[in-house]
């Protein structure tokens, strides 16, 4: 199945690397991103936690926390998750959770 998002409930869409960890939320009928975070920004480096790096859950934790609050802020409430075919364990729940935990409901 291929998830899709629409401009009233957008797609939270995760990708990991082994180093690295990116959200965005996309509207798929415009084709625009709405909203993203990335463990590579130099501002979201400042803000992770000490022992916290894209590449464990901890940092996982924050990019979902950063990347609702950046939906919020721009009227999004409500999104479809895809986890892009990674299992739902381990970064890819850390985000979804962190997520919901910030505000954004799916």
């Amino acid at each position: 199945k291929r998830t899709h998002g629409t401009e009233t409930r957008p797609r939270l869409s995760v990708f990991r690397s082994l180093s690295h960890i990116y959200a965005q939320v996309i509207d798929d009928t415009s084709g625009r991103t709405l909203a993203a975070a990335s463990s590579l920004e130099p501002s979201v480096k400042a803000v992770l936690p000490a022992k916290a790096r894209g590449g464990n859950t901890a940092g996982a934790q924050t990019i979902g926390r950063l990347v609702a609050e950046r939906a919020l802020a721009r009227g999004i409430t409500q999104v479809v998750f895809d986890r892009n075919g990674f299992l739902y364990h381990g970064r890819v729940r850390a985000v979804a959770e962190a997520a919901r935990e910030a505000g954004l409901k799916f």
